[in-house]
């Protein structure tokens, strides 16, 4: 494994994406291309109140998020306990919660700063991109539809796409990403421990982003290297 790296920003007077020698950049959703937190939070606590439970603070919420709707409610059902929820308490609440974040689901939800200069120059260097996530297919597409940004992506794949039990940490749908992508040398941007496992079964070098949704450690995440900024992507991208 490198050594986690932090990098600085990369040069605006030429494209350095150019020199990469990846032909395929995948990227996790939430928390790494966008951060959907605020919105996820809403939908969560639409679930609660139904289920007559205290709602969660955001910063109660954004550890929890990276393995899917489903288990982030299971989650914050469970409580401090870690008690099973049962599918008779747990199915209804899910659907309400999807329900309320269909409905609401690019309300606070923005790109990250720097992400959309970075998509433009891997693009201009000819380097095919796709999305990876654990949120089902179907949100992950209303969602980027709605922010203007799915034509960027050569594939969007969700935890759903290949099957729930082929979701990240498994390394089935980076493979498949990659497929789609059109094959080659890939990599994967990620911000949680599902990303790196996936990345790591696949072999693909992984980078992390700080500013992520995670209940890891940067060291604990193994990444190949570590950003703070979308500006730093690529530079960090060219070091693995």
């Amino acid at each position: 494994m490198q050594d986690q790296t932090t990098f600085p920003s990369s040069s605006h007077s030429a494209n350095p994406a150019r020199a990469l020698r990846f032909r395929t950049v995948g990227f996790d959703l939430d928390g790494t291309l966008l951060e959907t937190a605020p919105d996820i939070a809403a939908a969560l606590n639409h679930a609660l109140k139904i289920a007559g439970l205290p709602t969660l603070g955001y910063e109660e919420v954004r550890p929890m998020i990276g393995g899917g709707a489903k288990r982030l409610l299971a989650k914050a059902l469970a409580g401090a306990d870690g008690a099973r929820v049962p599918a008779e308490t747990l199915d209804p609440l899910y659907d309400e919660l999807l329900a309320h974040y269909r409905a609401n689901i690019a309300v606070e939800t923005k790109p990250y700063p720097g992400l959309l200069d970075a998509l433009d120059k891997l693009a201009d260097a000819g380097i095919a991109l796709g999305v990876a996530t654990n949120k089902l297919e179907s949100l992950a597409r209303e969602l980027l539809g709605q922010l203007g940004m799915t034509e960027r992506f050569a594939c969007i794949l969700g935890g759903d796409t290949l099957g729930t039990e082929n979701a990240k940490p498994k390394p089935d749908m980076l493979h498949e990403l990659t497929r789609q992508c059109g094959g080659g040398p890939a990599a994967f941007v990620g911000d949680s421990i599902y990303d790196t496992e996936a990345a790591r079964a696949a072999g693909h070098p992984c980078v992390a982003v700080s500013f992520g949704y995670r209940n890891h450690t940067l060291d604990e995440l193994g990444a190949g290297a570590v950003i703070d900024h979308y500006n730093q992507l690529i530079p960090a991208l060219a070091g693995l």
